[in-house]
């Protein structure tokens, strides 16, 4: 069976080798019509902690490492740094 790959934004990396990722899913509304949006919490595991909170990962359904942690940082694809620079700049 294939792994999921999900795309999402650091929420927190308090824990130590743990990060938690928003990932937020857009679909119809089946009866209204409009474009809603969804989000979801997910515990990865970060094992050399480089992700900082703000960071787009991109996270890969693995074993379970904990309760909580069915998830792996796969790759950083972009930093909190840049984010900023490019909301600043338009």
């Amino acid at each position: 069976m294939p792994k999921r790959i999900l795309l999402g934004t650091v929420v927190s990396d308090k824990n130590n080798k743990t990060v938690v990722v928003r990932v937020e899913r857009r679909f119809n509304h089946p009866l209204v019509g409009k474009v809603v949006r969804r989000s979801k919490k997910y515990h990865a595991h970060d094992e050399d902690s480089t992700c900082k909170q703000g960071d787009l990962v991109r996270i890969e359904e693995c074993r379970p490492i904990s309760k909580l942690k069915k998830w792996r940082v796969v790759e950083k694809v972009g930093s909190a740094t840049l984010l900023q620079q490019q909301e600043a700049q338009g």
